[in-house]
């Protein structure tokens, strides 16, 4: 191959790279500076994907144990909150905050003394250790207003209380190993997943659901998702999830979970003043992998059937 030919391919190649790197810059959604403010003042990071700032706040202090089974924290154990805008130039505030049982009523305090909205608290699991609890917020204002709002209650979590376990406050556990084989699971459901230190996790939102609050889009980064969370072996693993209904959903998907063997742990709201409302339904399950994704699998075919309210 002559030198020029080599230059031209060289030049080519560098072309390609330079277009692939404008393209990826050119197509990135930067955080808006009011969301920058966001994650200043409640000291997280945060991404913004979809028109949606979005910030988790992991459970990472906890060793949990469900029915004796150790369980790293993305399994079920990430809270978050998000933001997105609304009419007038308001943010619409949601989130999901976990909590052990002797911070509920002191974040539950700061939460209302501070103007945001506790719109549902509920469990997760059964035979969990120590006992965490979930509690859903709402909240309208301007995005750093919000985070003011929130940020005494984000400040209390991980403190643990008289009368808590002391397991409480152990550091988190080294990650585990998996043996899934997440390939097969994305092909049972239909759907691939995200990877998550030893936790495989499918996230399906309800595109088919109009959902609105205050003219702010409720998509699934914002809450409106049902999901599964696989982790353990092929032969030996768990499954935890979430699966958001329309009220006409509910019966068909808790039969389909059942007859699968899978337990259904909790049904309740995470959100108020919705129309159509929503209703959220909390799963777990402990058997050969591609029996929990076949389960799992069965009940979403459940959604979408029917008329929509």
């Amino acid at each position: 191959m002559s030198v020029i030919r080599k230059q031209k391919q060289i030049r080519i190649l560098l072309c390609a790279i330079c277009i692939a790197a404008f393209t990826q810059i050119s197509t990135a959604q930067e955080i808006p500076s009011d969301y920058q403010q966001v994650l200043k003042v409640v000291d997280k990071k945060g991404d913004y994907k979809a028109n949606v700032l979005k910030v988790n706040i992991p459970r990472n202090d906890l060793q949990v144990k469900i029915a004796g089974h150790a369980v790293p924290t993305p399994f079920g154990f990430g809270g978050w909150f998000a933001m997105t805008k609304g009419d007038g130039g308001e943010e619409v505030l949601m989130g999901d905050l976990v909590l052990t049982e002797g911070e509920v009523s002191h974040v539950m305090s700061a939460l209302l003394d501070h103007g945001i909205e506790v719109t549902a608290l509920h469990n997760h699991f059964f035979w969990d250790d120590p006992r965490v609890f979930f509690m859903h917020i709402h909240g309208h204002g301007k995005a750093v207003d919000l985070a003011n709002q929130l940020k005494p209650a984000i400040d209390l979590i991980g403190l643990a209380k008289e009368g808590e376990s002391a397991s409480v406050q152990k550091p988190a556990s080294a990650k585990q190993g998996t043996t899934l084989d997440t390939d097969r699971i994305a092909k049972i459901v239909g759907h691939a997943g995200e990877q998550n230190g030893p936790v495989y996790k499918i996230t399906l939102g309800r595109d088919d659901v109009n959902l609105k609050d205050m003219g702010a889009t409720i998509n699934a980064r914002m809450g409106l998702n049902t999901w599964a969370a696989f982790v353990g072996t092929n032969d030996d693993a768990a499954v935890a999830g979430d699966i958001a209904m329309l009220e006409n959903e509910v019966t068909p998907v808790l039969k389909s979970l059942r007859s699968s063997g899978l337990d259904v742990v909790a049904i309740h709201h995470h959100m108020i003043n919705t129309s159509p409302m929503i209703i959220f339904l909390h799963y777990w399950g402990r058997g050969p992998a591609d029996k929990l994704a076949t389960g799992f699998k069965a009940a979403v075919d459940e959604l979408g059937k029917g008329k929509k309210p």
